[in-house]
């Protein structure tokens, strides 16, 4: 599943919870990303980010992707 760059930016400025940490991490922290530098490159970066995060972890994120395809 890929996520698009709207779905992104939902996930950055919402308050969304995840059951799986690594992926709860790395929202934290590219939410402080994109706080600082809320440009349009910045929200690429971290939709590519997303991608690959959920690309290699896929098997173990399905009860979360449920919560993103609501995006």
């Amino acid at each position: 599943m890929k996520i698009t760059p709207q779905q992104t930016e939902k996930l950055l400025k919402g308050n969304h919870k995840f059951s799986q940490l690594g992926f709860s991490l790395l929202l934290t922290r590219l939410k402080g990303v994109y706080t600082k530098t809320p440009t349009p490159e910045t929200l690429k970066a971290c939709n590519v980010e997303m991608n690959a995060f959920l690309g290699k972890f896929q098997s173990i994120m399905s009860a979360d992707y449920a919560i993103i395809a609501k995006l």
